[in-house]
């Protein structure tokens, strides 16, 4: 059967429970995903006296055809949104900037560096976001930046992240849309600390002098994100979740979960009706933990199925900014991108195509049965054959054969850097 027969089908079966696929997918379409510009470049960057990467972070692989250039980079980008339906946004890290080979230190980076990803995001119909980047510096080799006991390094830092709020709110000016300006630093110590108060006390103290400075929120929004460890600060973290939790209620700043930053045990999918409660909006970086914060490429799992059902459910597609963070240097880079994107995607999808007020009206009522048998069941209704369609609507490739324009991208460019 054709791609529209399969369908018509599938629409029937949903109908059954009141759900207007039609309306599905149009709102489907306005659900923008802020892909991470440094999965094609293994977060490199582009400064002129680029670092080793640092600051608990890793890339592992050499797959051939890595982005070196900001053309090159933004060509990469262009292709895998080719291949993935609907209209999305680019984040991006300080280390991006373009400085036309000067040195420029980061405390003194201007909107002005980002001009040529602008006027690209302009003709692509994107939206920008920004991250001050806390890591793979001399000033933050010793694993503390916005905690540091040294004054003169602390205002280093303070000073990047006011000027990347700036810039932030530059992207939101000139694109129309807010861009989400989100502060993660790598602060930590390796062994158990003496003093964990302290260090706390001076980001607190950090992150006031850095919001002090008034920003338009029309342009811009504020997040700051926690992890629970990384290499190097295994014992302790300063910018922990009850951290940020607390200073992003107290100061009306969104707080942004990473799926990779919390103990195995836990899910951000638990956390977010929480969140909803507290706050207008929330932020998320949808990562792929693999026993620890490895950042894998996105997979329709269970824990991304239920993220997605969490924002569907709570009626919060709005209220959620959703933002992917992984990066694989072992397998092509432009198809990174793409599966973990559509993935995210297919998840949003598939928890639209579900009788979410049925199944909150069967839980109050105390009907357990009929709530997981069709939990179950929904499992497999044919949501694929409405991905088939929703793709050939939006004119990118159905099914498995991106994969070919992937290969042949890859021997036409990638290979020949």
């Amino acid at each position: 059967m054709s791609i529209q027969e399969n369908y018509e089908l599938a629409k029937k079966a949903y109908e059954k429970w009141g759900i207007n696929v039609e309306e599905v997918i149009e709102k489907l379409k306005n659900v923008p995903i802020s892909i991470h510009c440094w999965q094609g470049d293994d977060i490199g960057g582009f400064e002129v006296n680029q670092k080793e990467l640092s600051g608990g972070i890793s890339v592992t692989g050499n797959y051939p055809g890595k982005a070196s250039t900001p053309e090159e980079l933004r060509a990469d980008l262009e292709k895998a949104l080719s291949l993935i339906p609907g209209k999305h946004r680019v984040n991006l890290h300080a280390i991006y900037a373009e400085t036309n080979g000067e040195v420029v230190e980061r405390d003194q980076l201007e909107p002005k560096h980002f001009e040529n990803w602008v006027n690209w995001a302009k003709e692509n119909g994107l939206g920008l976001d920004y991250n001050p980047t806390l890591f793979s510096h001399p000033k933050a080799d010793d694993g503390l930046t916005l905690s540091h006991p040294n004054e003169e390094i602390r205002e280093f830092w303070i000073n990047h992240c006011i000027g990347s709020r700036k810039i932030g709110e530059y992207f939101g000016k000139e694109l129309g849309t807010p861009a989400l300006t989100n502060i993660w630093i790598p602060d930590g110590y390796k062994d158990i600390p003496s003093d964990r108060l302290t260090p706390r006390k001076r980001l607190k103290e950090s992150l006031d002098k850095i919001f002090a400075v008034e920003v338009d929120e029309k342009y811009n929004l504020d997040a700051v994100e926690s992890k629970v460890f990384g290499i190097g600060s295994e014992s302790y973290v300063v910018g922990s979740h009850e951290f940020y939790l607390n200073y992003a209620m107290k100061n009306d700043k969104l707080c942004l979960l990473d799926t990779g930053h919390y103990h195995p045990t836990e899910t951000v999918s638990n956390k977010i009706s929480s969140m909803l409660l507290f706050s207008e909006k929330l932020a998320l970086h949808v990562s792929r933990p693999v026993r620890w914060d490895s950042d894998h490429v996105v997979i329709l799992d269970d824990e991304l199925k239920e993220i997605a059902l969490e924002i569907v459910r709570n009626d919060a597609l709005d209220r959620v900014i959703i933002g992917l963070d992984f990066f694989d240097a072992s397998i092509n880079r432009v198809a990174a991108w793409t599966i973990g994107t559509r993935n995210m995607i297919k998840a949003l999808l598939s928890a639209l195509l579900v009788p979410n007020e049925y199944l909150k009206q069967l839980q109050e009522e105390g009907n357990f049965t009929e709530r997981l048998a069709l939990m179950e069941e929904f499992k497999t209704y044919p949501f694929g054959a409405v991905w088939d369609y929703y793709c050939e609507k939006m004119g990118v490739p159905v099914r498995e054969s991106w994969l070919e324009e992937v290969k042949a991208y890859e021997q036409e460019v990638l290979l020949k850097r």
